[in-house]
């Protein structure tokens, strides 16, 4: 079918009602937990195939984090899906007041590569569970994971309730064409803008979860070896393929050669003397992306690392010293196993740095100083962030994750992502037993006694 053809059958489907019915929609997020444990060794496969990830790293970011969100929302829908009592005005007695959930109808998710399972599946889980239709149009560049959920999908639910769609660049461009009830997209913010443009002239609504230059700050208070393994840790998981992985690091000058050898350590530790032999260690995606981070390094002072093979599409872990703001890994989100680190020596360098860049949809402050993280968190704005780790309030499903800016907008994760696909509905049911007749013209009341009346209640 072509995406206007789908986006007609889930038009059909939608108006039959049949996904305002909880329980349909709880019996499909159960079929779609039967089919993917049916198909767990699949998943690892498809990754490692398009990621080179090791089956730990699959488990742990993209299978259980789709499982727990399948586990959460087959036992909370029905609840989260009941209209939500509210405190009722003084100004409508007798009166009650609810908030009634309803689907937006038919959304369209775009999901990734660099997670492309659970950023696939995570919201669309939650779409589903708000009595949504789903289009799903995930990468064309992770096509093993890709051609996988299509397999899924279609196993897991009737057609029309949700079709995944394959394709490239193109393909996207004619879905957000269509006229959409909601909008989920995760990517770039270049890409992102196109999306919001498309959506603009349907007035639909959207979530647009993107990126940014993430700053790691690291005090002189800090605990340096533990520090150092948590961000190394986060920003080689997935071969810094990550939206939120710390994108460059600011080290007291006081600390940063000690900080730096610890962190080298860790690296060792992580991934033996030659990281290429690590079955640990993942790939990165493709040639383009590849070419672009070799550039980066090329253009740099390398402190460690810098080895790769494109063959494998490998690059090593890698250190870059005091790049300069107009250089090109300072320039644009790195997105890759490239971590710049630059020492400053007071407040002001930190503002000056940070906010030379657009709001980051993530930031990090590593001290033991707490007034120190204090002025952190009060000073930048970001999407989220963590204090001596990074990338951790990902994990928390009760912490919304999204971006401010041009990182994104909108959130999601655990009821968040429910709430992001229904539409709240605000009722008043008001009593007929009694009528206050203030309100009904003729205006003729006296002003005094109206105003005595507002100050009363």
């Amino acid at each position: 079918m072509t995406p206007a053809q789908v986006h007609q059958q889930q038009s059909d489907l939608f108006r039959t009602r049949k996904t305002f019915d909880v329980s349909y929609r709880i019996q499909a997020l159960k079929k779609l937990k039967s089919v993917l444990e049916k198909n767990e060794n699949e998943v690892y496969k498809a990754l490692k195939q398009d990621l080179g990830k090791s089956e730990f790293e699959a488990f742990v970011t993209e299978f259980q984090v789709v499982m727990g969100e399948l586990d959460t929302y087959i036992k909370k829908t029905r609840t989260w899906s009941r209209p939500k009592k509210v405190s009722a005005a003084l100004l409508n007695f007798p009166s009650k007041a609810r908030r009634y959930p309803e689907p937006y109808g038919n959304t369209l998710i775009i999901s990734p590569w660099n997670y492309p399972f659970q950023l696939a599946l995570a919201p669309l889980i939650g779409a589903i569970a708000a009595g949504n239709t789903v289009v799903l149009k995930p990468s064309e560049f992770s096509s093993a994971t890709s051609d996988l959920l299509k397999r899924i999908c279609e196993e897991s639910f009737e057609s029309g309730h949700v079709n995944v769609v394959l394709g490239d660049g193109e393909i996207a461009q004619e879905l957000t064409s269509l006229s959409w009830d909601y909008i989920f997209f995760t990517g770039s913010p270049g890409v992102g803008k196109k999306i919001y443009q498309a959506a603009a002239k349907h007035l639909t609504p959207v979530t647009l979860e993107l990126g940014g230059k993430n700053p790691a700050v690291v005090h002189d208070s800090a605990n340096l070896e533990v520090c150092a393994k948590r961000i190394a840790w986060a920003k080689f998981l997935n071969t810094g393929q990550t939206c939120i992985a710390p994108d460059y690091l600011l080290v007291h000058h006081t600390v940063k050669a000690k900080f730096v050898e610890q962190l080298k350590a860790a690296i060792v530790e992580f991934f033996g003397e030659n990281p290429q032999e690590s079955t640990d260690y993942p790939r990165i995606i493709r040639d383009a992306h590849f070419d672009a981070l070799k550039e980066m390094i090329d253009d740099g002072t390398i402190l460690y690392g810098g080895d790769n093979d494109k063959s494998e599409l490998y690059i090593a872990p890698t250190l870059l010293d005091e790049p300069a703001r107009k250089s090109k890994v300072m320039k644009d989100e790195i997105f890759g196993p490239i971590l710049p680190i630059i020492s400053y020596k007071d407040k002001s360098d930190l503002e000056r740095w940070i906010t030379s860049y657009d709001k980051p949809l993530g930031a990090y402050v590593y001290a033991g100083d707490s007034d120190f993280t204090d002025w952190f968190i009060e000073r930048f704005s970001f999407g989220g962030g963590a204090v001596n780790d990074s990338m951790v309030q990902f994990l928390n499903e009760r912490l919304p994750f999204g971006g401010v800016g041009t990182s994104g907008i909108g959130s999601y994760h655990g009821k968040k992502t429910f709430e992001t696909f229904s539409h709240y509905k605000s009722v008043v049911h008001r009593g007929t037993w009694l009528d206050i007749s203030l309100k009904y013209p003729p205006y003729n009341k006296s002003i005094s006694l109206v105003k005595k009346f507002l100050k009363w209640i």
